[in-house]
């Protein structure tokens, strides 16, 4: 084989070595989809409002798979199997509601996610309406955040100063654009920074 011919071969070779490697890459990002569980308890209907708001907002985000769910509705496996957690709640008395509460107590009682950090590295959020401007949204924010750091989870807000939240009583009723742009931009966030943790920053 004279050196032309070699140099021909080499170049063949190389380029088909590239294009493996390039399939094989995007072989793996497209396997690096993110999930994110979206939950909530609603008794009215503005608290589900809300968690669509934040589902909009995850599905901004490229290669992500949003579940959305009621509290009552959640397995331990939707757990495990996400990416990211974002949890909503009415105020019920300046906290979150008994529903959302007994959800949070079920990681250790019933679905056995607290015992060996099954939730750690895990991206969480979460968000509130409440009647009154000071009726307790950003206690109840707070307190679902806790519960998340107690499993090691990596907590981060978006929309809001702590996460997004609605005033929904005489004074504002429903629920505005303003509102639910809040929503869609936790969701989004949540959905970016657990790509981030996921994937890297690819930077």
């Amino acid at each position: 084989m004279n050196r032309r011919d070699y140099l021909k071969t080499l170049g063949v070779l190389s380029a088909a070595a590239i294009l493996s490697l390039y399939g094989s890459f995007v072989g793996r990002a497209a396997s690096q989809s993110v999930t994110v569980l979206v939950t909530y308890h609603s008794a009215s209907g503005n608290t589900e409002k809300m968690a669509q708001g934040v589902a909009e907002g995850v599905k901004v985000v490229s290669d992500t798979t949003v579940v959305l769910k009621r509290v009552g509705d959640v397995t331990g496996n939707d757990l495990l199997s996400s990416d990211a957690v974002i949890v909503g709640s009415p105020v019920y008395f300046g906290n979150m509601s008994g529903e959302v509460k007994t959800f949070l107590d079920n990681w250790t009682l019933k679905f056995d996610v607290f015992r060996d950090r099954k939730m750690r590295n895990k991206v969480g959020g979460a968000f509130a309406t409440g009647a009154s401007v000071s009726n307790g949204k950003e206690v109840t924010i707070v307190t679902i955040l806790g519960a998340m750091l107690i499993n090691q989870m990596i907590v981060v807000s978006g929309g809001g100063g702590f996460g997004a939240s609605a005033t929904t009583g005489p004074d504002s009723p429903g629920i505005d654009e303003k509102e639910m742009a809040e929503a869609r931009e936790l969701g989004k966030r949540v959905a970016e920074v657990a790509a981030v943790v996921k994937r890297g920053s690819g930077k």
